[in-house]
């Protein structure tokens, strides 16, 4: 039984200290500015590199994809390891993205705060493809749900009954509106970069935006202006750790 395997959530499992950026040119004020420029909007890597420009920094959009590749998830990991717990109800869904050609799918669970708690892009959605999500899922949060929302694919329920039969699932395509709602990013970042290359560059890229872009959007709608700028304060303050900006000694 899979569920053998969940152990609690624990803090301590991964390092929290922030990746190391030794032996590169630039420094991590530098760096960390690209990665945040290039996940939080859709932005080309040249677009970026003129950004920095503008700003009196000479950077090559090829340094930035590579500092994108190699730091991104890094930084989306630390971000994941600063919030709460999961909650105990997860939405998952799944929509398709078409990569050169051919449709894969990509699969993505969020709880009842709409936090993104892991994302598998897959060629298929039949049983095998929604088993090997729910173990993966099960792994990577250490945790087990109370309830699982998804939508009337009738793979969900096979594989549920085979990985996790003591959790609720309740399948109703209204109910599962919070899953569907998290792919609105996704598509926005998709038209901005006219598709996919890969399906092991889609992967790469969106399991670090799915950690770095939502923490950048909390729910304004639902704040006034003055504390949609503390939230945000507070956020760029947890970025700066999370990168290692906040341990540097101050310049004059």
């Amino acid at each position: 039984m899979i569920l053998e395997l969940v152990v609690p959530w624990r803090e301590s499992f991964v390092s929290s200290a922030p990746p190391s950026h030794k032996g590169h040119r630039y420094p991590v004020e530098i760096i960390s500015p690209c990665v945040w420029l290039s996940f939080r909007f859709p932005l080309s890597f040249r677009e970026v590199e003129e950004l920095m420009l503008q700003r009196g920094v000479i950077v090559s959009h090829e340094t930035v994809r590579r500092w994108c590749m190699k730091f991104g998830q890094a930084y989306a990991n630390g971000l994941r390891r600063r919030r709460p717990r999961p909650g105990d109800k997860w939405h998952l869904d799944e929509v398709f993205l078409k990569i050169n050609g051919e449709r894969k799918y990509l699969w993505r669970a969020v709880d009842a705060d709409g936090n993104v708690l892991d994302i598998l892009v897959q060629s298929r959605r039949d049983k095998a493809a929604a088993r090997r999500f729910f173990r993966r899922l099960l792994k990577k949060t250490r945790t087990v749900p109370r309830v699982i929302v998804t939508d009337k694919l009738r793979s969900y329920g096979a594989a549920h009954r085979e990985v996790m039969p003591s959790v609720e699932h309740r399948s109703h395509q209204g109910l599962n509106n919070r899953a569907e709602n998290s792919h609105q990013p996704t598509r926005q970042r998709e038209r901005a970069m006219k598709g996919f290359r890969s399906t092991g560059g889609a992967q790469r890229f969106l399991a670090a935006f799915s950690g770095i872009s939502p923490h950048f959007r909390p729910r304004c709608h639902l704040m006034t202006a003055p504390g949609y700028r503390t939230e945000m304060t507070i956020r760029f303050t947890i970025w700066d750790q999370v990168t290692g900006v906040a341990g540097l000694p101050a310049t004059a």
